[in-house]
């Protein structure tokens, strides 16, 4: 009987062996660590699109001379702080060598102990509070930060609609909205704004009575970087009150769900993103291109960039980070997370969102932000500026 056993096990491995043309193929893994579902699953799957198609243009790499197939490894970190930790832990026991995520500050924030008790390095795309690098050297990210974003829209506010009283509503308890907020109040004080800051506890839905007060308050500008189911609620409401001020918010509203909650009414929404079409550089160009395609070819991926081929920051962000970690991987010359890890403060790559290379912190050197209009007519964003601080 045992003879017979070895027998087959003999032919199963020859047989495996041989469907592979006799070559073990070598696999090394990237975790991402996103939100698919809550309060950011809208998003956080746009953010996630960008890195499964980069995947899918560049799906192996050479590292340290041996060709490896690059297998993504997804998880829901369901836009919870108290879910980050189990999300975070799956992609440790998977054996990623670099996560990249998570669209949302709070769930990045909440994960960071995991990575680095484990020693895995993680790249962020889109988080951009200032606490997710903060006293920490496994923590990089590829984007601009609130501090510089809070302070370009209070630039923003005060040269393009000449606001001296801004109206700010953040949720309770989420570190990007209440963060994002506090850097604006903060810039828009110093240009001599006065400000009116509220927020709303989870599961709000109604938000009749905070455009209500905005108006009441004589605010010249509406603020509010909160999550995009949010945003659609909101922008009804202003909608319905006919709310005549300008909505402001941060690279969050940069989607589709935004575009649709404002097409077809008079509420004018500004945001301040990562990427903008229309660039005539040929990397830009063929990334717009073939990640239509990939929308027009896959309808899951379709469906999860909410139904259309609108192509959003966050997808070019993820698109850009993905070849950042191949970047890490490269240099390192190792699948070993710690091997990439110190690999990745000299890593420098440009994307198609612009350059990318990490400060002594871990932080991107942005110094850049673009500014976009939903066209209530078309449902499209207009480009309106590239915004700089002061």
């Amino acid at each position: 009987m045992k003879k017979m056993c070895a027998i087959v096990i003999a032919f199963s491995a020859a047989l495996l062996m041989s469907c592979s043309g006799g070559k073990k193929e070598n696999i090394v893994k990237i975790g991402v660590y996103e939100p698919a579902s809550g309060d950011n699953g809208a998003g956080g799957k746009q953010e996630t699109l960008g890195v499964q198609y980069a995947n899918t243009v560049t799906p192996a790499v050479t590292i340290g001379g041996t060709e490896y197939k690059v297998q993504l490894e997804i998880v829901d970190n369901e836009s919870s702080n108290d879910k980050a930790v189990t999300a975070a832990s799956d992609l440790v026991s998977k054996g990623v060598s670099v996560v990249l995520g998570s669209y949302g500050s709070g769930v990045s924030i909440a994960a960071s102990d995991t990575f680095a008790n484990a020693s895995v390095p993680a790249i962020g795309i889109t988080c951009t509070n200032p606490q997710v690098t903060q006293g920490n050297k496994h923590y990089f990210r590829i984007c601009f930060l609130d501090p510089f974003q809070g302070t370009v829209l209070a630039n923003f506010a005060a040269d393009n609609f000449q606001a001296k009283k801004a109206y700010c509503l953040a949720k309770l308890g989420d570190d990007y909205s209440v963060g994002l907020c506090n850097y604006f109040i903060e810039a828009f004080k110093k240009l001599g704004g006065e400000v009116v800051f509220e927020t709303f506890p989870d599961g709000t839905s109604d938000f009749a009575a905070y455009v209500t007060n905005a108006k009441n308050q004589g605010a010249q500008v509406f603020f509010s970087p909160v999550s995009i189911e949010a945003a659609a609620l909101i922008i009804e409401q202003a909608n319905t009150q006919g709310l005549p001020i300008p909505i402001l918010a941060g690279d969050t509203w940069d989607s589709n769900v935004v575009m649709a909650a404002a097409k077809g009414t008079n509420v004018k929404v500004f945001v301040t993103t990562f990427f903008v079409e229309g660039s005539e550089d040929k990397q830009v160009t063929e990334f717009v291109e073939g990640f239509r395609k990939y929308l027009s070819t896959d309808a899951t991926a379709k469906t999860n960039n909410g139904g259309n081929d609108e192509i959003a920051a966050v997808s070019a962000m993820g698109f850009d980070a993905y070849y950042t970690a191949l970047e890490a991987l490269k240099a390192a010359g190792s699948t070993k997370p710690s091997d990439v890890m110190a690999a990745l403060p000299s890593v420098k790559y440009t994307g198609v969102s612009g350059a990318i290379e990490f400060n002594e912190t871990g932080d991107a050197k942005r110094d850049v932000a673009y500014v976009k209009q939903v066209n209530n007519t078309t449902g499209k964003w207009d480009f309106i500026a590239v915004q700089k601080v002061k």
